[in-house]
């Protein structure tokens, strides 16, 4: 299934021997490559990949319990969505009619939906088998009570994930007279910002799909494809490599230069930039890769703009380093594009978003690289690294790669490329 970036938040390796840039020793070293051919054969690379295994929701839930107690929160409240599945496995949607699962402080988790969706819901529950359904005439915040009075929770403060809607904590709350609410941020963060090992070899499983789809999409490029035509070819691509979740993004000449596109048809001409942006999913866990390639030869300006784009990146990688506030690393990069005369700050020519932003479960996570953002980098952390430069009227170029905190600084999952003449890049090694 192919869905844009925005709708999916919202719900030629490279040349090792030539990097000019300081990740060629690290290159040289720590790369898988990966070959360029128009006519290769696709197929699922996803066998080895493992769900997350039964022991490891239960440590999720005990670690998101401990955090409870030091916070003095005395339950959680999560609505389907990314949390619930991260902690107890199931994947479902929300609608007028409640589901949600009740992880209190101590004791057990009890899950709550309609009477008829119970079997579809215990098809994905992994954890937990305290399952209690509501019928339609009955409110299922009475329900959400009843857990919490089994648990002996009736003061004290009720957190809910920060997704739930409001007329779920409403309802919850009209009951709950002797509790306050507060927000499960510093609990679902607490343990959702922080990846495990197994967490990151699914991501870079996911990202090595995505950057394969790539190098097949780039050596299919033709004169006169449509941006439909380009989303497909990658859509296709990522689906035969074993992605799933997967969207896509391809911009052309003058709609590159806005990050998320505009309506207006393009087509592929010589000359033409082409900026990519697009991902998918392993086990749950996100890729988020952009290339940008020009058909043809490329003009001096796209030239030296696609470089630029790739020194911010590398400035971005080098600044992110255990102790940095994560606000620094857009910092450094808005700095070195000022001293090139683009910007200042968001202004155009220049870098109109954020240099890069959480990732994991979903596409788009705390914390972001951001101006102001103060919460400090530590291992276990994954972010996109992606500071492009937009010229309206013109064309635009991103290049994304995406990294993981080690408690000796940052790894990328994919080493980005060095020049539009080899414009893939290679797989990282874990």
């Amino acid at each position: 299934m192919k869905i844009t970036k925005r709708a999916f938040i919202k719900a030629s390796a490279a040349a090792v021997a030539t990097l000019p840039l300081s990740q060629s020793v690290f290159a040289a070293d720590n790369s898988a490559s990966l070959t360029t051919d128009k006519a290769a054969t696709l197929s699922d690379i996803t066998a080895s990949s493992r769900p997350i295994t039964v022991n490891e929701r239960k440590a999720r839930i005990k670690k998101a319990q401990s955090l409870m107690a030091k916070a003095n929160i005395a339950a959680m409240i999560l609505e389907p969505g990314a949390a619930m599945d991260y902690f107890t496995g199931i994947q479902w949607w929300r609608s007028e009619r409640l589901t949600a699962v009740v992880i209190p402080r101590e004791g057990d988790i009890a899950v709550l939906c309609p009477f008829f969706e119970e079997p579809s819901i215990r098809e994905s529950l992994k954890v937990g088998d305290d399952v209690r359904v509501w019928q339609e005439h009955e409110s299922p915040f009475a329900l959400v009570k009843q857990i919490l009075l089994d648990r002996g929770v009736e003061k004290g403060q009720l957190a809910f994930e920060h997704s739930v809607r409001y007329f779920v904590l409403d309802g919850v709350m009209s009951l709950m007279g002797d509790m306050q609410h507060t927000s499960a941020d510093p609990i679902t963060q607490g343990c959702r910002m922080f990846k495990s090992d197994h967490e990151i070899a699914l991501m870079h499983k996911a990202n090595e799909i995505t950057l394969r789809a790539y190098q097949h999409v780039y050596a299919n490029l033709a004169l006169g494809m449509s941006q439909q035509d380009v989303n497909q070819l990658m859509s296709s691509a990522q689906a035969q490599l074993g992605g799933s979740g997967i969207w896509t993004m391809a911009l052309f000449n003058e709609a590159s230069a806005y990050p998320h596109g505009s309506k207006q048809a393009q087509t592929i001409n010589n000359g033409s930039v082409v900026l990519m942006d697009c991902g998918c999913a392993v086990q749950g866990y996100q890729s988020d890769i952009s290339r940008t390639f020009v058909f043809g030869e490329p003009s001096k300006k796209q030239q030296k703009i696609w470089q630029t784009v790739r020194k911010g990146q590398q400035i971005a990688f080098e600044k992110a380093q255990i102790g940095v506030p994560a606000g620094a690393v857009d910092d450094a990069v808005r700095a070195y594009y000022q001293s090139q005369g683009l910007g200042p700050e968001y202004q155009l020519p220049g870098l109109s978003h954020r240099t890069g932003h959480g990732i994991g479960m979903e596409g788009h996570e705390p914390v972001n690289f951001v101006h102001q953002e103060q919460t400090l980098l530590q291992a276990g952390m994954c972010f996109s690294d992606e500071p492009g430069i937009y010229i309206p009227g013109e064309f635009g170029v991103r290049l994304e790669d995406c990294i993981y905190m080690t408690d000796k600084g940052p790894r990328w999952f994919t080493t980005p490329p060095d020049s539009l003449e080899s414009p893939i890049g290679a797989l990282a090694v874990l």
